[in-house]
């Protein structure tokens, strides 16, 4: 079996984040989203992946996972951006006649893919969706069920069927494709898979819907990308290898053997990267430093700091913050009531 991840979008409401890398390379828990995507669908026993990029996206995307070993990964251009049936036909001829997992890079499963990908594996359906109960269900593909079966599959209605939405993870035979193949656009004018599905039910296929156990996260907004971050470090485990001087380290915390903490307090739980300087400051709970990023007179929790970032003598906390490649932080001479920050790669901010 194979696996689709989807990664030709800009993220425009990850903006301004998104206006210099694309969505899938943000990292949260000290990881571009996709790499978790990536070791998700290897979990689940799929090794062959192809990742679906546009002429924007291919580079960094290639740069993110270039470190990746354990699957073969496979880079499919995507020249329009048509919508996700669109992106899936894309990849037609790379499936060629085996079944396929399509994967939402920006999605996280609490429970990973195993489990819609081993009932799909053992029952075959055409289609095997997976569905969480949301409160507004306007704003996605929504599923209408009879048993386990879906009957209906609409995409963001106005007068939705169910509260039931489609959760950024399908498995397919190659039946869908002759769906997708000259099937026509929707009124916004994008080639969306919830009609793609609904061409199979149409057909008598037999379309299975699976309800998502524990936690799912589509990370496509800021603030779903702090609550990624909480609810992956949840999973850390203490690891202290690096220099710890003067210092206070309380609960799980990951310090790789090339970070340096010197006069500061650490209370996690709190991933550093490599090559990360802590000085005179405090990281609180739920807070992921990239590699190379320095933190010194300065306060900063529930917040993702990406690589190459710094951050110095700051009077206040910074909570709430998401701070882009090389960005840069720095206090003034006064001292502010409070800080929210999302700024984007290379920004800085003065703080007076």
């Amino acid at each position: 079996m194979k696996a689709i991840i989807p990664a030709a979008g800009l993220g425009t409401r990850l903006r301004p984040l998104t206006y210099t890398r694309p969505k899938p390379v943000l990292r949260v828990a000290g990881k571009p989203i996709i790499q978790h995507a990536l070791e998700t669908l290897q979990a689940a026993g799929i090794s062959d992946i192809g990742i679906v990029v546009s002429d924007i996206t291919r580079d960094e995307i290639q740069h993110a996972i270039e470190h990746v070993s354990k699957v073969k990964v496979t880079l499919i251009n995507q020249h329009e951006q048509l919508g996700l049936g669109h992106a899936v036909l894309t990849a037609r001829d790379w499936v060629d006649q085996e079944d396929f997992c399509v994967y939402l890079g920006d999605n996280l499963f609490e429970f990973g893919a195993a489990p819609f990908v081993e009932r799909f594996q053992a029952e075959r359906p055409s289609a095997l969706i997976a569905l969480v109960q949301v409160e507004d269900p306007t704003a996605f593909g929504v599923a209408q069920l009879d048993g386990t079966r879906i009957t209906r599959l609409v995409e963001k209605p106005k007068n939705p069927p169910s509260n039931l939405a489609v959760a950024g993870l399908y498995c397919f035979t190659p039946e869908i494709f002759s769906v997708l193949d000259g099937m026509p656009a929707s009124a916004r004018g994008e080639y969306e898979i919830t009609d793609g599905i609904q061409g199979l039910i149409e057909r008598g296929c037999a379309v299975t819907g699976q309800a998502v156990k524990g936690w799912w996260k589509d990370t496509g907004r800021p603030a779903d990308l702090l609550d990624a971050n909480r609810l992956l470090l949840e999973r850390t485990e203490t690891n202290i290898q690096g220099e710890v001087s003067a210092s206070q380290i309380t609960g799980r915390v990951v310090i790789p053997a090339s970070a340096r903490v010197v006069r500061s307090k650490i209370v996690g739980p709190v991933m550093l990267g490599d090559n990360v300087v802590i000085e005179d400051a405090y990281i609180g709970p739920f807070t992921s430093i990239g590699d190379g990023s320095v933190v010194r007179g300065a306060e900063v929790e529930h917040s993702v700091v990406d690589e190459g970032a710094r951050i110095e003598n700051v009077n206040r906390r910074l909570q709430d913050c998401l701070i882009g490649v090389r960005a840069q932080v720095r206090g003034g001479h006064t001292i502010p009531r409070a800080h929210k920050l999302t700024i984007s790669d290379a920004s800085v901010v003065e703080l007076a």
